[in-house]
């Protein structure tokens, strides 16, 4: 057997409120090494990262789900109802008709690399999934960044998640975008990005 794909037992939490806060740490560290990779090459601040986290564990309703081998946290997926995150994202689907009322918006979802290919990405879907159903929330959607096919950055052999997430029963809505902008490896400063959504109804 390939070392890399030995045993491994994953175990899987989802989290909320108070129970989020000593993990803080962990989870910023695991954002940073995640989002270097290609296609967010996103130069991260710790600081920053627990900020950002902190906000799942204070608003109600929002989810982290926790992949651990043994006690160490090696992946991480986060949801919240639409209504209580982005601002830029309620907007976007506003525009287009759609009420984040009825969303449950999926944040990241983050796994370290030796730990990928075992179905960690389907049980952060399912867990997501499950937590948005027992919100009464109609429809899931997540974002992600959109990036050139022939930049130069892009590593070889680089498999796009596309064919993953429609498995997972979602689809593209390239009518709906948002901007975000942060720092990239070797910036000085943060640039614009646009992220482009995936949509799917809960109920079918």
């Amino acid at each position: 057997m390939h070392p890399a794909m030995s045993p491994v037992y994953l175990t899987f939490e989802t989290l909320r409120g108070a129970a989020i806060h000593p993990l803080l740490p962990a989870l910023a560290r695991l954002r940073i090494a995640v989002f270097r990779e290609w296609p967010y090459l996103y130069e991260g601040d710790e600081a920053y990262e627990r900020r950002y986290l902190r906000a799942y564990a204070d608003a109600p309703g929002a989810a982290v789900v926790v992949c651990r081998v043994g006690k160490e946290v090696v992946g991480a997926a986060t949801c919240e109802p639409m209504t209580q995150g982005h601002a830029p994202v309620r907007a976007a689907f506003e525009a287009a008709g759609l009420d984040p009322r009825e969303h449950c918006y999926f944040g990241e979802s983050v796994l370290l690399p030796e730990y990928r290919g075992r179905g960690a990405g389907v049980r952060f879907f399912a867990e997501r999934e499950a937590h948005a159903r027992a919100l009464g929330l109609h429809h899931a959607a997540f974002c992600a960044v959109v990036r050139d096919p022939a930049d130069p950055r892009r590593p070889a052999g680089h498999t796009p998640l596309d064919a993953f997430w429609c498995k997972r029963g979602y689809a593209p809505r390239p009518d709906l975008a948002v901007t975000f902008s942060w720092r990239e490896i070797g910036g000085a400063a943060e640039t614009s990005h646009t992220l482009s959504f995936w949509r799917k109804d809960l109920r079918a």
